[in-house]
């Protein structure tokens, strides 16, 4: 049987100490196996993004254990948890993040380049074609409507060819329309590139996208079921 690519268990994180202490993830067990997609679904303050963020090893849990194709990234320093999550994870997130002062081809170029990749440009400017952006590569940022920032941002993620996609409210900043089209365009490119899709999300609609819907509540797995 092929080990999941997302293995966790007993993940625990809290911010502050003392009678400040704030239980953040309540001992979490989650395991995903390649190529699913799964919803976290909850509130504001449920724990998914926190989640989210210790899985991607963005955030250090401070108990438990959390295994990323087949990596222990508990037993790994900062150094290599940013070499493990090169080319292993793309993250998609709602504010887009993408560098104000480069092009929408640099900005998915440039990651590509600094991990080594001696075709960078070249990949990022068949990435931004997949994602209906091949006449605006030479835009910055600011001459982008928002679907089109987020457009760059999925390229971007997904230049890699990561076997994890992780997509954090990834319409939160856009009109119901063009969410709608970059909720398709996720989803078409998860299809095309096979990687394992784990969207954070409080839309219940969007949710249920997902071949899996894992409910958060209150720093604490509610139920985890296929989506209906």
């Amino acid at each position: 049987m092929t080990a999941p690519i997302i293995d966790a268990s007993a993940v625990r994180l809290a911010l502050g100490k003392g009678s400040a202490r704030v239980d953040i993830l309540k001992g979490i067990d989650l395991s995903i196996s390649g190529g699913e997609t799964v919803a976290l679904l909850g509130p504001s303050g449920s724990g998914k993004s926190s989640l989210m963020a210790v899985l991607s090893g963005l955030e250090r849990a401070d108990d438990g254990r959390i295994m990323i194709a087949g990596l222990d990234f508990g037993t790994l320093d900062e150094d290599a948890l940013a070499a493990a999550r090169r080319g292993r994870i793309g993250i998609i997130l709602q504010a887009f993040h993408l560098l104000p002062t480069m092009t929408a081809l640099e900005n998915v170029a440039v990651p590509l380049e600094l991990a080594g990749d001696g075709d960078a440009f070249v990949r990022a400017r068949a990435e931004l074609e997949a994602v209906g952006l091949g006449h605006r590569l030479d835009h910055y940022p600011a001459q982008l409507s928002g679907g089109e920032q987020q457009r760059v941002a999925i390229a971007r993620a997904t230049a890699a060819r990561p076997a994890l996609l992780f997509a954090d409210e990834p319409t939160g900043n856009l009109d119901a329309a063009t969410g709608t089209a970059i909720m398709d365009l996720i989803f078409d490119r998860q299809r095309e590139t096979g990687a394992t899709l784990l969207i954070i999300t409080h839309e219940p609609a969007l949710a249920k996208r997902c071949a899996r819907v894992v409910e958060m509540r209150d720093g604490a797995i509610l139920s985890d079921k296929q989506a209906a």
